[in-house]
């Protein structure tokens, strides 16, 4: 299970005396958890990617805003957790195999393409849900 990966990772870490590495997989675990009590059950592998990729999301915000804010030092540190964070992400579709997916999913809804293009969003969004980011899919969407 990922979150028994991140706890044992977390433990060597720790003694390992990698601070910076220690502390993002804590963070990690701290969001996982009040998931879980949220919930009021444990999590399943693909609610933990879920919870680690809105993590992720908000890391790259994070680094774009210090990065215009000339704040270099604190994007730099979110760099690093952003490096942790996807260590533990299932890897994206490639460009090419998300064009041929999306193309796919809009040959199949061709008839519903033609009468509102913007609810073909959805149906994308869900086929592919965890394979690619949303930006990616509404780029390639062009709706």
């Amino acid at each position: 299970m990922l979150r028994d990966k991140i706890q044992t990772e977390m433990i060597a870490a720790l003694k390992n005396h990698e601070e910076e590495k220690l502390q993002t997989l804590r963070f990690i675990l701290a969001r996982i958890k009040n998931q879980e009590i949220e919930k009021k059950t444990e999590l399943n592998d693909e609610e933990t990617v879920a919870v680690l990729r809105k993590f992720a999301k908000e890391l790259r915000e994070s680094i774009e805003s210090f990065a215009k804010a000339g704040r270099n030092e604190l994007a730099n540190a979110s760099k690093k957790q952003l490096e942790t964070v996807s260590s533990y992400l299932p890897p994206e579709m490639s460009e090419e195999n998300l064009k041929k997916a999306v193309d796919e999913i809009v040959a199949k809804n061709a008839e519903l393409y033609q009468k509102n293009p913007k609810a073909l969003i959805g149906i994308t969004m869900n086929e592919l849900k965890g394979k690619a980011e949303p930006a990616r899919i509404l780029k390639l969407l062009k709706v």
